[in-house]
């Protein structure tokens, strides 16, 4: 992001750069057409103030002396820009006539004066030479200039200031059916007649705009630019010429000028577009580049430190685990060691002979073992009560001569409850399958339990249909164990009841959930985890 930010910052300097270099070319090419244009203007005007000199120095104003006034300018080489020079005399409207059939001897063709000046106006001012001689010059022989307004305004600002006055845009006589804008320098031509001073007409000279515009341009100051002049404020009305640009951008300078005693403007269009300058899109490219690379090394390298991290994380989660299952073994390992050795003492305790200590010792390491089945089964997790209660009974439990019941809901119990409550379990079955109610047809077992609280499950084993239990019984192995080593794993008291009609034992089993179990879970989420790193 820092690189990108320099690169837009750097991007935005060399536009701002750029931009004023281009504003001041711009402001440098508009003051020099500018100047160029008044220098024309003033050579025009020069022009016209040295004839109206001579012609108001002289009675009259024939063709012969108009032609060896222009052809003394050499207007062809050194009159750019201008459409010539021409004579326009005053006529009184009274006169006409006259001078129409005075000018047939003297221009070709035969003239005529157009449009015909109103009664409210005295007089006409028709053009009356046009030099260069041309056929687009002897179109506007005749026309009285003098009737058009934009015209009027000039020749009678000319005569109020003495000088050379330049018009608005017009469309000049000689166009014919084109639509070119121009205009015209007035100047106007006095004589001294009895004292006073009498305008005897106007020498002026006709602009074609498009033509007086490119006579000041050179390829250094157009090159591609835009360039426009108006006839005072840019506006769509007052258009007098315009140089096309390759394309328009609406960035443009203006300079103001004077032609002849009237404002004109120069707009200059800048040939820059929108698109950034070849320095700025290296720049730009560049920088985007570098961030580019930064940005996929630093993803690169941060995406292998969190692989890293993870990995690290997930071997020291596996120690944590091992470690944490090796304590587990060994304290499930030294309880069962522990209940081995008790049931072996016991046993050896209660045994009269070698074979009822075998015996009995087989049993009950045998329902210890088959309890540990059941744990292997579920990993270690959580076992029911129901498995445990029907691997301990179906050895001894007789479908056919047997009435059993075993109901309750689903409880799920830790694994060393489980084993303390297998081995009640056994003890119990044992003894009702040698002396209780599964030793004899049509006896009747009842396993059931039930939630006392959420922690703790109570379990009802009910003989009954069975043998009479004797008054005068001997306290056995089994007794011990459930009523002593049962009591204390699941550190709840246990009561075993010795009644006529069968045993009954209530046992009360915590409903736990040990660490291990989450931890075993956590570790399995692990392992997946890792594995997808791996993969």
């Amino acid at each position: 992001m820092l690189i990108v930010v320099i690169t837009l910052v750097s991007v935005f300097a060399i536009e701002r750069g750029e931009q004023r270099q281009e504003r001041a070319h711009l402001n440098e090419a508009a003051r020099s057409i500018a100047s160029a244009l008044d220098r024309r203007g003033n050579t025009s005007s020069s022009y016209l103030r040295a004839g109206a000199a001579l012609f108001g120095s002289v009675d009259a104003v024939p063709a012969s002396l108009f032609r060896r006034f222009v052809n003394e300018l050499r207007i062809d080489s050194d009159y750019r820009g201008a459409e010539g020079i021409g004579w326009a005399q005053i006529v009184p409207r009274n006169q006409i006539g006259a001078f129409e059939m005075a000018m047939t001897e003297q221009v070709p063709g035969q003239m005529r004066v157009h449009p015909l000046p109103p009664p409210t106006q005295p007089f006409a001012v028709p053009v009356t030479f046009l030099k260069p001689d041309t056929e687009r010059s002897r179109r506007a022989l005749g026309f009285d200039m003098y009737s058009e307004a934009t015209r009027r305004t000039a020749m009678d600002e000319a005569v109020r200031t003495m000088r050379p006055t330049a018009s608005g845009p017009v469309k000049l006589m000689q166009e014919g059916t084109g639509n070119h804008a121009g205009f015209l320098i007035y100047m106007p031509v006095f004589q001294i007649r009895g004292g006073k001073r009498v305008l005897i007409g106007f020498i002026y000279s006709p602009f074609d705009g498009e033509d007086f515009l490119e006579s000041v341009l050179t390829p250094e100051v157009s090159d591609a630019r835009g360039i426009r002049l108006y006839d005072g404020t840019p506006e769509s009305g007052t258009l007098l010429a315009t140089h096309a640009p390759e394309f328009r951008t609406g960035r443009y300078v203006t300079a103001q000028v004077r032609v002849a005693n009237r404002p004109m403007t120069v707009q200059v269009e800048s040939q820059r577009g929108k698109l950034l300058s070849t320095l700025s899109m290296i720049t730009l490219l560049f920088g985007l580049a570098v961030a580019t690379l930064s940005m996929i090394v630093a993803r690169l390298l941060t995406k292998q430190a969190y692989e890293d991290q993870a990995s690290l994380d997930f071997f020291a989660e596996q120690n944590s685990i091992r470690n944490s299952l090796t304590r587990e073994l060994n304290h499930r390992v030294k309880n069962t060691l522990a209940n081995v050795l008790s049931i072996v003492s016991l046993t050896r305790r209660r045994a009269t002979t070698l074979e009822e200590f075998a015996n009995g010792l087989d049993g009950r390491i045998r329902a210890l073992s088959a309890t540990h089945d059941l744990l292997t089964n579920s990993e270690w997790g959580t076992t029911p009560i129901r498995a445990v209660v029907e691997t301990e009974i179906a050895p001894y439990a007789r479908s056919d001569e047997t009435i059993l019941t075993i109901d309750g809901p689903l409880v799920e119990l830790a694994p060393n409850d489980a084993l303390s409550l297998g081995l009640a379990m056994h003890e119990l079955a044992t003894n009702a399958a040698k002396y209780g109610a599964l030793s004899v047809a049509g006896g009747h077992l009842s396993v059931t339990w039930s939630l006392v609280r959420d922690d703790l499950a109570r379990i009802e084993w009910v003989e009954s249909e069975g043998p009479s239990v004797p008054a005068d019984r001997k306290r056995g192995f089994g007794t011990d164990l459930v009523e002593k080593i049962v009591a204390h794993e699941l550190k709840h008291p246990v009561s075993l009841r010795f009644e006529r009609s069968g045993v009954e034992c209530t046992l009360s089993v915590p409903v736990r959930k040990p660490s291990e179990f989450a931890m075993r879970a956590r570790r399995q989420k692990d392992g997946n985890k890792m594995g997808d790193l791996q993969g």
